[in-house]
């Protein structure tokens, strides 16, 4: 009894941190969307769309408002988004993506992370060739949405993929595209739970088991920082 109300307090307590890493992720986003367009979502796509990641993630409703409101205070810090790239142990290629008000602070500590792992911080360009940056809509499946449909529907707006899952539609499009699917996706009525960026790599890295332990305990530290968002490899 005692050891398994254990292991479900700590679950809860591992669930509710990624909750609060994502609502932290989440908030920053908003700040910057903000900044950059202004607190009218019906003015600001980016902001539209981080709302609505925002309630697919259930972040409470005044935490929302409450980093809308932080950030049209003049006094709210500035954050940028920098990505750093390097390779970590046994040649794997590591993108590092973060949103940061103190550059010499997060570069120390990713630095940090790949030197502690028997990695490398590499310099602009060294591995992002490796990845291709997408933009990914993810929204519910009805019944009369058609798969083959909507790729016709949609090519002209920046498909380069489509597929379904667990009742879940996902759209692909090129970085860049972005905005134009958004607004296809808007005028067509569709519900999206969720839009962002990933990065796929175009090749993979074949490891060991072991050797993916080591990559992976590198992962988890990178993803323990506050300014770090994402974290990609080409680990296969």
């Amino acid at each position: 009894m005692g050891r398994a109300f254990e292991f479900r307090k700590e679950r809860k307590f591992k669930r509710w941190d990624k909750m609060s890493k994502v609502f932290t992720k989440l908030g920053k986003e908003i700040v910057m969307a903000v900044k950059a367009g202004g607190p009218d979502p019906t003015s600001n796509p980016r902001l539209r769309t981080l709302i609505q990641n925002a309630k697919g993630a259930q972040m409470p409703k005044d935490r929302i408002e409450a980093a809308i409101k932080r950030a049209s205070n003049k006094d709210e810090k500035d954050y940028e988004e920098i990505v750093y790239e390097g390779y970590g142990p046994f040649g794997i290629a590591v993108l590092v993506e973060t949103s940061t008000d103190n550059i010499n602070r997060t570069v120390a500590n990713v630095r940090s992370y790949f030197t502690k792992a028997g990695g490398s911080l590499g310099t602009s360009g060294s591995v992002s060739f490796m990845f291709d940056h997408k933009a990914v809509f993810r929204f519910t499946k009805l019944e009369s949405h058609d798969l083959e449909e909507l790729e016709l529907e949609l090519i002209d707006f920046g498909l380069t993929d489509i597929d379904e899952n667990e009742g879940e539609i996902y759209i692909y499009t090129e970085f860049e595209d972005f905005g134009m699917m958004q607004k296809a996706l808007e005028e067509k009525g569709i519900e999206v739970i969720s839009a962002d960026f990933q990065r796929f790599p175009t090749t993979l890295t074949e490891i060991t088991e072991e050797q993916e332990e080591v990559i992976h305990k590198m992962i988890e530290k990178m993803e323990e920082d506050d300014d770090v968002n994402n974290v990609y490899t080409n680990m296969a």
